[in-house]
């Protein structure tokens, strides 16, 4: 694979300074267009030539406005990030629409230096594979473009770099890293191509790049640059306001959707739920604490119907927890700054740490509901999304992360009975709009939006929990026992959940 790179190319430096003026020129134009666009460029550098990689980041800053470049590199982990799926360092840098962000190694490389190890596992490394394959989807098929350079040295070249660096040691930025991979060189050869092999796809292939000579590897790298911008640039069309956005829903409509398995006259009466809640309460900061001395972190998702009892469970659930262990994070419309990433970016960004809980009052499953039926995202947008969510919380089923997903679930007696009361009570009307009657007629839209949620993103690793909640107290008891039985399997404490829990 890599023969294509031990050819020797070169480029006479009065080529080179012919082209390069033209060269930077047209990519400086190309920059301030994508300034006005709605898609990034992620430019990945890695390879086995180090000095070559750093050179090439160099190049970049030099024939581009370096203020509208995200320069990233990556050592060893932080605590902060090896407390979370690893992807989340990757997600927190991408660069926002109309700019450049350029990645040196990053998750490219990691795959490789995985290999290396002596306890690296054949089926985690495919896994790994098959996650930066649905990364790199996620963000195409939002518009990004994705260039992947790797930079190869032939196995001479790089013996005499490292015999001249012994020589001049002064001069030279060589270490033992490089030494390392020098004695490792075939073997290390034999890796990179399968990760290379593995990770290029139609949308983000890799480049590869004889770093033999600057002046050709410099000239290839901007000549890929600039076709791939152009060619991207040529196709963006503005959106019009009066475009239409397709509703997606099934052909004929189910008579009976999962929501009808939902048995919502289960009820608790006051004394009852009085015991069970305390009894839960007092099992979850128990619980709650031993997770956070074993380093577990859990993702609480509550999603349901306008006044489905979501803010009362989530407060139930919070006053049996340590207020440092966690974070409620209320997720409305997307800010500027959130509209300018991929949707799945700002929740990628409030992952808890290693011990602690963050609780989404409605989550990342708004891209199938209210953006799918309210037309807020195109079909192709909210169709793709199944398999970049399933991905998504995979990777924090596999990062060790407790995962519950709840949908509140009432009928709409009730829920036109909780308008009515919200309207009458003083400390409840901010939370009643005119909003909330209209989504009311599209409760049948909804339905079928739910139903196919759960059919497709209710999976062995990340299940959904349909909380009977036409009464509250059930609804509350419910969702904390379960997290509750989440949280013990975790701990290896499985078992029948204790003062005979409620159940569904």
């Amino acid at each position: 694979m890599f023969e294509s790179a031990e050819i020797h190319q070169f480029v006479p430096k009065e080529a080179y300074e012919a082209e390069v003026p033209n060269l930077r020129a047209e990519l400086i134009k190309c920059q301030i267009q994508l300034t006005g666009t709605q898609f990034p460029v992620i430019v990945v550098i890695a390879g086995n030539d180090r000095i070559a990689c750093n050179q090439t980041l160099n190049l970049l800053h030099e024939w581009l406005d370096p203020r509208f470049i995200h320069s990233n590199t990556f050592d060893l982990s932080s605590e902060e990030e090896s407390e979370r799926p690893i992807f989340w360092r990757y997600w927190r840098r991408m660069p926002p629409r109309g700019s450049i962000g350029v990645f040196l190694g990053g998750w490219a490389t990691r795959g490789l230096n995985a290999r290396l190890e002596p306890e690296c596992d054949a089926n985690e490394l495919r896994r790994w594979y098959a996650h930066v394959r649905q990364f790199e989807q996620c963000l195409t098929s939002d518009g990004a473009v994705i260039l992947k350079f790797w930079l190869h040295l032939p196995k001479e070249q790089m013996r005499a770099r490292l015999k001249e660096a012994r020589k001049n040691p002064d001069e030279w930025s060589v270490d033992e890293d490089d030494q390392a991979l020098f004695q490792h060189f075939d073997e290390s050869r034999v890796h990179a191509e399968d990760l290379v092999r593995e990770t290029s796809t139609e949308n983000s292939q890799w480049h590869i790049v004889e770093s033999t000579d600057i002046r050709s590897r410099n000239l290839k790298i901007g000549r890929v640059l600039l076709k791939a911008l152009s060619k991207k640039l040529s196709r963006v069309k503005p959106v019009l306001d009066t475009e239409t956005i397709e509703i997606a829903r099934p052909g004929v409509e189910a008579t009976r959707t999962v929501l009808d398995t939902v048995d919502l006259s289960l009820k608790l009466d006051r004394k009852e739920y009085r015991k069970l809640l305390a009894k839960a309460q007092a099992d979850m900061f128990r619980v709650a604490r031993r997770a956070r001395d074993a380093g577990i972190a859990s993702v609480v998702v509550f999603e349901g119907w306008d006044a489905g009892g979501k803010g009362g469970a989530i407060r139930r659930l919070t006053a049996s927890l340590d207020a440092s262990l966690y974070q409620v994070v209320p997720i409305a419309a997307p800010t500027e700054e959130e509209r300018a990433q991929h949707y799945l970016w700002r929740f990628w960004r409030h992952l808890p740490r290693a011990g602690r809980m963050t609780i989404f009052d409605r989550s990342w499953y708004g891209r199938v509901l209210v953006e799918r039926v309210e037309s807020f995202a195109f079909s192709t947008e909210w169709r793709r999304a199944y398999p970049e969510i399933r991905d998504f919380e995979e990777q924090l089923v596999e990062a060790g992360i407790v995962l519950s997903k709840f949908w509140m679930h009432i009928d709409q007696d009730e829920q036109m009975r909780r308008f009515k009361e919200r309207e009458e009570t003083p400390h409840k009307k901010h939370k009643i709009t005119e909003e909330d009657y209209r989504n009311r007629d599209q409760r049948r839209a909804y339905e079928l939006a739910v139903h196919e949620m759960v059919e497709r993103t209710s999976t062995r690793l990340a299940s959904w929990t349909l909380v009977p909640a036409n009464d509250k107290l059930f609804g509350r008891v419910h969702v904390i026992e379960t997290h509750l039985k989440h949280l013990r399997s975790a701990l290896g404490e499985d078992g029948p959940m204790p003062g005979g829990g409620v159940s569904h």
